[in-house]
């Protein structure tokens, strides 16, 4: 029986120990339910949601931003340092390999004479180092820049997430205020008829300087608005220009024309509360942090025992001036060693106690980050629901104010009422309109909120990073 393979079998039973805490999924209290719906449904096309709205501009330029957005590349490149970090702990399992070569001249003169004696030494070798990992010091690292990656993915996915309701908030925004300014621009050109017939009217004697003056105060003052709105509709283009990685005005030509507000669709499926800890790329990230450091916890303990080393170096040895390359002296060796640190004024302990430290304030932070979710959730639910009910109120706003300018202005034309209810119902109208446009903007906002807030926007079929 060959004596070596107790040993063996020994070393292969005590590299299957690795001392520290094992990592186990934390548990967290979540509602069984969302306070501001009934909704349980699963989240249904939540990796592309920004396709809900029907809109192919805002579809095209997700896709475009999620290519060439400098947050993302900045994540991707994150990503890929977390891997190369990840080879670097995984080398440590194996054994290391070194060689060396090295050529001496050494000349000596005989006593009492001029002529040198020479050598010409060659010396070559190679010597191997393979740490035993038996306490699995080495393995709990590995297993930390694990996590780490995972953490780094996550953070890409929520970089993804963040950049697609960014993208989506921006366009709805910049169609809002176009959407303003043609309200604006529409209540003006009535304003500006009304105007034109008190003029008239002051013409033939029926109304005074007053009415006319009023008349032209109100289409000055609706006037000056549309400046404002469209500095604010370019600046959202600008902005939108930037997410995609481009100088501010690469999207002005393609953008500056209006178009239609893109339409909320009619019902949103949220899912349970509960999944949002497989969803929320942040409540992921923050999971791998937290393991990454209870690994951290293994790799501190590891210094408390030993470290076995196998150790074996092979070299030779020739005079190149007698021997050339020919007969070579070689020598060899092979052994284990071990290292232990008997004392380190209690550093050792010391960076264990930190290490637990730290995995408790990743502990922390990831309850944080759950609670915080389910806040972002519940704050976008309420929020879209009241205003949908917002919205719908100022609709019928709009409907009467409409009838109102109507009347208003035909009893006006024909002496039966006074200027000022026409300029009451004219401003009514304009600040109705106004509101629903701006309603009609924040639904879609808040809609685009609660996608971010489910954790929608990413989807790892879609393709890693390289």
């Amino acid at each position: 029986m060959n004596k070596k393979l107790p040993i063996l079998a020994l070393v292969v039973m005590l590299s299957g120990c690795m001392v520290g805490p094992d990592f186990r999924s934390p548990q967290i209290a979540v509602p069984d339910s969302w306070a501001g719906t009934n909704a349980t449904a699963a989240p249904v096309g939540m990796s592309t949601w920004w396709q809900t709205f029907n809109d192919p501009k805002l579809t095209a330029l997700v896709q475009e931003a999620l290519a060439s957005n400098l947050d993302v590349k900045l994540a991707e490149a994150r990503l890929r340092e977390s891997r190369a970090a990840h080879g670097v702990a995984e080398g440590g399992l194996w054994p290391t390999l070194n060689t060396t070569a090295s050529y001496q001249r050494n000349d000596t003169s005989a006593k009492g004479g001029t002529t040198p004696n020479g050598q010409n030494l060659f010396q070559a070798g190679f010597d191997a180092v393979w740490e035993l990992d038996i306490f699995g010091g080495i393995r709990r690292n590995v297993e930390s820049a694990q996590a780490n990656t995972q953490a780094a993915q996550e953070g890409l996915h929520d970089a993804q997430v963040t950049l697609a309701a960014e993208v989506a908030l921006n366009y709805i925004q910049l169609r809002g205020f176009q959407q303003q300014i043609a309200v604006t621009q529409e209540n003006l050109k009535a304003q500006q008829h009304t105007a034109e017939i008190t003029r008239q009217k002051q013409g033939a004697g029926f109304v005074g300087t007053l009415d006319v003056a009023n008349a032209d105060a109100q289409v000055a003052t609706t006037k000056s608005q549309i400046p404002v709105l469209e500095v604010s509709a370019q600046q959202s283009i600008y902005a939108l220009s930037v997410l995609l990685g481009k100088p501010p005005a690469y999207l002005l030509t393609e953008l500056s024309e209006a178009q239609p507000m893109p339409v909320t669709p009619p019902e949103v499926p949220v899912g349970l509360p509960s999944d949002l800890a497989r969803r929320r790329p942040d409540i992921r990230e923050a999971e791998a942090q937290l393991h990454a450091a209870t690994a951290q916890i293994g790799v501190a303990t590891a210094d408390l025992f030993p470290k076995f080393s196998l150790t074996g170096d092979i070299g030779w040895q020739t005079n190149l001036l007698s021997n050339g390359f020919t007969n070579p002296t070689r020598g060899s060796s092979f052994g284990p060693s071990v290292d232990w640190a008997l004392f380190q004024g209690g550093s050792i302990v010391s960076n264990i106690h930190e290490q637990e430290a730290l995995r408790d304030e990743s502990l922390v932070t990831y309850q944080k980050t759950v609670l915080t979710a389910l806040q972002d959730v519940e704050n976008a639910l309420i929020a879209y629901t009241k205003e949908r009910d917002h919205r719908q109120a100022l609709n019928d706003a709009v409907v009467a104010s409409r009838k109102a300018v109507d009347v208003s202005t035909q009893l006006y034309s024909a002496g039966q009422t006074d200027f000022l209810n026409v300029l009451q119902a004219q401003n009514t109208l304009y600040a109705s309109e106004n509101a629903l446009v701006q309603s009609n903007s924040s639904t879609g906002q808040d809609l685009i909120a609660l996608y971010k807030a489910l954790g929608g926007g990413w989807d790892d079929e879609a393709g890693g990073v390289k």
